[in-house]
């Protein structure tokens, strides 16, 4: 007849070993061969349909491809909306993050970062005929951003007072400045750039960057073996140069950004800076 403390041993071995087995994403991933990555798809450069093979190209894109060719599997896009990044990596439903994902500390205390995939200058865009010059002239107006970004987190910490109008995606933030729906519109320079490009004259940047953000890569929580995976792989694309040269393609001097990189793959992830508007 089996003990009671046998029995409890045996339980608690087994509960261990789920335990184990659940928080090796690393094998698991291996074992089905295929990463799954988590990116927005309507975000040019990073992650954006080419318009010839409506595949989904981009920065964003091409890193997770590097850590999927490192892990020797194959690449699986899925793409979500802004709000949806987190929990559905949270649930299960994808393996990694690539998707403009902005570090802090409520979004640690979900998820860990890899080391910085990007550094991106949060700004604000009007039209030019507005007359607003400065964060502070926003301080009683509409602004726009994408629901769930980042980009609305620094609009309510710095213009409290301000009204905030959020959008499933930026292609629809930027329509509400178009249609003068709001006076502002917030996000990532090298998307505005972008939105202004397309839009023509008469759309200007307020010259100082809301807030310096620092981005990286998602994963879930306890992950240990597949973070690790993921930063080694980082860290492979700086020493090589390849990371550099990813980069060039979608954000350098050849491109309509003309980005110089002022960051490196290797380097940990932190809290943005925000503007100060003493």
């Amino acid at each position: 007849m089996i003990s009671m403390k046998t029995l409890c041993g045996a339980v608690a071995l087994s509960i261990l070993a789920l335990s184990a087995a659940k928080a090796d994403q690393l094998a698991d991933i291996k074992a089905k061969g295929t990463l799954v990555c988590g990116t927005m798809g309507t975000f040019e450069p990073f992650s954006f349909p080419d318009p010839k093979t409506r595949e989904t190209v981009g920065y964003e894109v091409d890193l997770c491809q590097k850590i999927a060719d490192a892990l020797g599997v194959k690449l699986e896009l899925k793409l979500l909306a802004v709000e949806a990044r987190i929990p559905e990596l949270t649930q299960g439903r994808v393996d990694i993050l690539s998707a403009a994902l902005g570090y802090s500390d409520d979004r640690a205390k979900q998820i860990d970062f890899s080391t910085a995939s990007f550094v991106s200058n949060q700004m604000f865009l009007t039209k030019s005929a507005s007359g607003i010059s400065s964060i502070a002239d926003l301080k009683k107006d509409k602004i726009s951003a994408p629901k769930g970004s980042s980009s609305e987190k620094y609009v309510r910490a710095l213009l409290p007072d301000a009204t905030l109008l959020t959008f499933q995606d930026p292609p629809s933030a930027f329509l509400a400045l178009q249609q003068s729906k709001v006076k502002a519109m917030i996000l990532s320079e090298l998307a505005l750039i972008k939105f202004q490009q397309q839009a023509g004259d008469g759309y200007s940047f307020i010259k100082q960057p809301a807030a310096i953000e620092y981005w990286g890569l998602g994963v879930r929580k306890g992950e240990s073996a597949f973070l690790s995976a993921v930063n080694a792989a980082l860290k492979t694309l700086e020493t090589s140069g390849d990371g550099q040269k990813i980069f060039d393609k979608w954000l350098g001097k050849d491109t309509a950004y003309k980005i110089e990189r002022t960051f490196t793959l290797d380097k940990p992830a932190g809290n943005p800076v925000l503007a100060d508007l003493k």
